[in-house]
């Protein structure tokens, strides 16, 4: 491809990377309250801490601040000297794109309760940011600045979908009036914990274990733990298994360390 060529489209990524992270900075004040509804209060409540089982308890979503500070800092990252022609950028730039406005759709969904429309966005965005940061185990960091800026926001990113998801897909199944009742439905949140904690084991062993993931999972797992004892619905059979699967997760992450440290 001749150069120009190549410089060109490594300017559209940049551009496309910048206005997706304005569609999403919009998505997220509609989420939060600002220009909308806070995602909690939308969908009737079905999204709210105390809706089912699964659901992480409120303070579980203060992680979106590093992930959005992370995402700002990353759209400003690319555009400095030299960065535009890296292949890292060229690798995921399109990618981080498609994350914001997946990001920013979910909230725009869940405004009008199109709930199984949230869990197909979602769906998308997990397989999004699991490709993504598959590909950056593919091309290695080559700074702790470029580590933390991008390893380290898309690895929360991720790990914290991964979690969000199984409680989107949960909600939206009990909003549909799918509810087997106890202690039934304990049993299938334990199930769905433990997906969860597969899910964790997979990204350790195909992602080099990297502790963004594993963090932003354990955290997510932690709080539904923290929900089911603190809050409505109870349960502590769902609470020690939400445990469980957070050990589950850093566990696998440190020995995919320990595997790659020999």
């Amino acid at each position: 491809m001749p150069r120009v060529d190549v410089q060109r489209s490594d300017r559209i990524r940049q551009v496309g990377v910048t206005l997706a992270e304005v569609f999403c900075v919009v998505g997220t004040l509609v989420g939060v309250g600002v220009l909308g509804t806070r995602v909690e209060e939308s969908a009737g409540g079905a999204l709210a801490a105390d809706a089912t089982l699964i659901a992480p308890a409120g303070p579980a979503f203060s992680i979106w601040t590093p992930i959005y500070l992370g995402l700002a800092a990353y759209t400003v990252w690319q555009w400095l000297p030299g960065q535009a022609t890296d292949a890292r950028h060229r690798a995921v730039g399109w990618l981080v794109a498609a994350s914001m406005v997946l990001n920013a759709g979910w909230l725009l969904v869940t405004q009008q309760g199109w709930l199984w429309a949230s869990v197909l966005v979602i769906l998308a965005l997990a397989a999004t940011l699991g490709l993504l940061v598959s590909r950056l185990q593919q091309h290695p960091s080559y700074g702790t600045a470029e580590t933390v800026i991008v390893d380290g926001t898309f690895g929360l990113y991720l790990g914290w979908v991964a979690v969000a998801t199984c409680a989107n897909i949960t909600a939206t199944l009990a909003e549909s009036g799918v509810d087997p009742g106890s202690p039934t439905v304990e049993i299938l949140a334990v199930v769905v914990l433990a997906v969860a904690a597969g899910l964790g084991v997979l990204f350790a062993r195909r992602l080099g274990g990297r502790w963004a993931v594993a963090f932003a999972m354990a955290w997510g797992l932690g709080w539904i733990a923290v929900g089911r004892v603190a809050d409505a619905p109870e349960s502590l059979v769902v609470a020690a298994a939400a445990v469980v699967a957070a050990v589950v997760v850093l566990s696998a992450a440190a020995k995919a360390h320990a595997r790659l440290s020999v």
